[in-house]
């Protein structure tokens, strides 16, 4: 009899643990952990995301002097590394984006570090606006990689 108890309570702790997600966290979906670019000049580079877009610095492994991670999100972070040989061209419409409260706002920063910027069509700084209302600017970092920042909820 006490077998059959104690078989039945692990019987009933796996279909709980199943069904509560503990177990089924081996099927969970994928999660974005980083994005790595690779820049021509660390330092530049590092002083940009930090001073322009705010973004915190965080403990990176490697202590090389040739990385530098921000955390972008509760999971995610935005990796530098050096060593490209020259600064290339990029397309607009792979960009990396950013959220602010409001892109009015944010445009008073890059003027403030000199930094220009268009809307999507490329033909005026005014942001443009999405068929969902949400405002959008575009611009590069050193490196020439693109940058949205929009209001879009989160």
């Amino acid at each position: 009899m006490k077998k059959i108890l104690y078989y039945s309570a692990i019987l009933i702790s796996c279909v709980l643990l199943t069904q509560s997600g503990v177990v089924a966290q081996v099927k969970h979906k994928p999660v974005l952990n980083h994005i790595a670019l690779y820049v021509f000049n660390l330092e530049k580079s590092t002083r940009f995301y930090r001073d322009v877009l705010e973004l915190e610095i965080t403990p990176e492994p490697f202590n090389d002097g040739k990385h530098t991670w921000f955390k972008i999100g509760d999971y995610s972070q935005l990796h530098l590394i050096e060593g490209a040989k020259q600064i290339t061209p990029h397309e607009k419409s792979s960009h990396i984006c950013f959220s602010v409260k409001s892109v009015k706002e944010f445009i008073v920063l890059l003027d403030k570090y000199k930094i220009d910027r268009i809307n999507m069509k490329g033909d005026s700084k005014s942001p443009t606006i999405r068929p969902d209302g949400v405002s959008q600017i575009y611009f590069q970092d050193p490196d020439g990689y693109w940058i949205e920042v929009n209001d879009a909820k989160l």
